[in-house]
């Protein structure tokens, strides 16, 4: 049997913790038995959970002695860690310990140093902090989760179960896998690819910047074929002038800010609407099928229709 130590640090987001509980614990093998033994670890015996305490049954003793350590995310990821977890977690890397983060969970294991040199992912929204945080982690705000071999870290929660199915398949097989995955009712291997649904909000210009006018007018016509040069004289200056102060004031240039719109209203068209996949790509600006449907999956990381699947109210 397996042990899977949860390192659960105050202000630990209740989410992110049971699904390491749950998914292991369930884990059941071919003839009935327990694959993991499960074990909530904390600095101290008591710690905040949001809307309620937890009393965790182990201390940070436990974690060098386990075959995985999962480190869900908390409230404040920046926060500096409690006296000993550093020291834990470097000794548990040091004996073979497969370490494991979700969520935001990986600014813990970046603090200790594991993350260095290495290709890493957490929530898209903290994605950006936890690269300039920790510029030797390589992070990749694009996939659901990374196995580095010892070390794994997970975007959401959701993307937490989906690592830890890929954990069990690595430590029991694809059957006991698939059967955790059934009463977590949950796909083994989630469709769309391993892309986390990320928001590509439009670059806005500061405000009160000149550029405010024509990029609302490029917002309410983005379904036209609009070329540079027509961009331009909307603006009333030259094509040049204008590829210079769009990037000065967006960080972008006409036609990226463009497509990036086309791809926004496609997006809403997905979600409220029934409309066929050929109808999205001409309201939206897209000169054929084919071309949206290759825009789209490089921009969001899926197809409409799987992204259709995903947001459109049933």
């Amino acid at each position: 049997m397996h042990t899977v130590a949860v390192l659960a640090l105050d202000k630990v987001v209740p989410f992110d913790l049971s699904v390491p509980v749950d998914t292991f614990g369930r884990t059941r093998l071919p003839d009935g038995g327990k694959a993991y033994d499960i074990r909530v670890c904390a600095p101290h015996p008591e710690l905040s959970a949001g809307a309620f305490t937890l009393r965790a049954p182990y201390g940070l003793a436990e974690l060098p002695a386990a075959d995985t350590i999962v480190v869900p995310g908390t409230e404040d990821p920046a926060a500096p860690l409690p006296p000993g977890v550093a020291d834990a977690l470097r000794e548990a890397a040091a004996n073979g310990t497969r370490i494991a983060s979700i969520c935001v969970g990986a600014f813990v294991l970046a603090a200790t140093g594991l993350l260095d040199g290495m290709r890493a992912t957490t929530h898209w929204v903290a994605a950006e902090a936890l690269a300039a945080r920790h510029p030797r982690v390589t992070v990749d705000p694009n996939v659901l989760y990374v196995d580095n071999g010892s070390v794994l870290t997970s975007a959401g929660a959701a993307a937490g179960l989906d690592m830890c199915l890929h954990m069990i398949r690595k430590d029991y097989g694809s059957e006991v896998a698939a059967h955790t995955a059934r009463l977590s009712v949950m796909p083994l291997e989630r469709e769309g690819g391993q892309a986390q649904f990320i928001e590509h909000p439009l670059p806005p210009a500061p405000a009160g910047a000149t550029l405010e006018p024509l990029l609302d007018w490029l917002g309410a016509h983005c379904d036209r074929d609009l070329t540079l040069d027509e961009i331009a004289a909307r603006a009333g200056m030259s094509a040049r002038t204008l590829n210079r102060r769009f990037r000065e004031q967006t960080g972008t240039t006409p036609l990226q800010w463009l497509h990036r719109a086309r791809v926004r209203r496609a997006q809403h068209l997905l979600e409220t609407t029934t409309y066929p996949v050929e109808r999205i790509a001409a309201q939206a600006g897209f000169g054929s099928p084919t071309a949206f449907r290759e825009r789209f999956r490089r921009v969001v990381g899926t197809s409409p229709h799987l992204y259709r699947k995903s947001f459109r109210p049933r």
